[in-house]
């Protein structure tokens, strides 16, 4: 049976000197203490360093300031770039319509499509009101902007384009049967005119 060595419980103490320390003298002038500390030399080349001994690398720190001789909108871009760890960020619906289809979604959700807020939605046939507001079309619509507009949808909410998820599944087999009730109810070639009653 072996023993184990019991693991030692000291920590690092954050004034302990750096192990990376060159062993060399401070680099403030006339101290001859040895440098163990480092602090950058600029916020422009953070991987620089001045080689402190501990009472001249605290007074260094207490004067470092990384914004100093910025103006306001600098120091106002340089927070943003950290929020984001320095990756390009953009707004939602800039990246591919997300906004868009959220929209569209939250329309359908509530039951009002784009179809209903035209003074032409009283007219449009009740059969394809659903369908027309899935689709996100206004009444009177031809068969190729249905179909156009059932490629665009269906393209945008594929499951392999989304990485499997099941919500978009389950939104392009509603696409679908929209589609469906369309291309039953639009003739060919030419604007669906709206039932006489």
């Amino acid at each position: 049976m072996t023993s184990v060595p019991p693991r030692s419980t000291r920590r690092v103490r954050a004034f302990a000197p750096d192990p990376d320390a060159p062993g060399r003298e401070c680099d403030m002038p006339e101290c001859h203490r040895p440098g163990d500390y480092r602090a950058p030399k600029s916020r422009d080349n953070l991987r620089e360093y001045f080689w402190f001994c501990l009472e001249h690398v605290r007074a260094y720190n207490l004067a470092w300031d990384y914004y100093k001789g910025m103006s306001p909108g600098e120091i106002e871009a340089n927070l943003r770039s950290d929020t984001g760890w320095q990756r390009p960020t953009w707004p939602l619906g800039r990246n591919g319509g997300i906004g868009e289809a959220l929209e569209a979604e939250l329309a359908a959700f509530a039951g009002i499509g784009r179809a209903h807020a035209s003074p032409q939605a009283e007219r449009t046939p009740p059969e394809l009101r659903e369908a027309l507001g899935v689709l996100g079309l206004g009444w009177p619509v031809t068969r190729e902007v249905a179909k156009s507009r059932y490629k665009e949808l269906a393209k945008r909410h594929h499951p392999d384009a989304n990485g499997g998820d099941k919500g978009a599944e389950e939104r392009l087999k509603t696409i679908n049967l929209a589609y469906a009730t369309l291309r039953s109810h639009l003739p060919r070639g030419r604007v669906a005119a709206p039932a006489q009653a």
